[in-house]
């Protein structure tokens, strides 16, 4: 079935760069903590390489053990798909084809996932686990931010 309207473009991502450092990473956490210390937030905070492999984990104390894997899982989905995991939750809303999301291994559709972006170059990513999705992204906005 041949149509004459071109397919709708895709999102413009970012290329990757090179890879996170520690340093970089525990600064990430630092700038991620700060809102959950301020609001009494309890807060897993996880870093990853562009690939998705974990550089740095943080758990604040009283944090539930099961946000561990949440906050690691959100992080490999933002480096992986080279976007936020609230794109994902925003197309599972809107239903229809949105569900197909349900189908992309390792894409979390629950806000707390970003890519970590410097000069323009995906250098890694952060999840973040522990309080409400909209807490989550709070925490996930301050870190992410943490290296531009």
């Amino acid at each position: 079935m041949s149509t004459d309207k071109p397919p709708v473009a895709g999102p413009k991502l970012p290329p990757y760069g090179p890879s996170i450092t520690l340093a970089q990473a525990k600064r990430v956490a630092e700038a991620a903590l700060a809102p959950a210390h301020a609001n009494g937030w309890t807060m897993v905070i996880a870093i990853v390489d562009p690939g998705g492999y974990l550089v740095y984990l943080e758990k604040m104390d009283q944090t539930q053990v099961g946000s561990i894997a949440i906050a690691e899982s959100k992080a490999r989905s933002a480096a992986i798909f080279k976007r936020p995991t609230q794109t994902f939750q925003e197309r599972l809303a809107s239903g229809g084809d949105g569900l197909l999301v349900l189908r992309l291994k390792d894409a979390i559709p629950v806000e707390g996932g970003l890519p970590i972006i410097v000069d323009g170059k995906l250098i890694g990513a952060l999840g973040v686990s522990g309080g409400s999705s909209a807490e989550d992204e709070v925490c996930a906005d301050a870190g992410a931010a943490a290296l531009s």
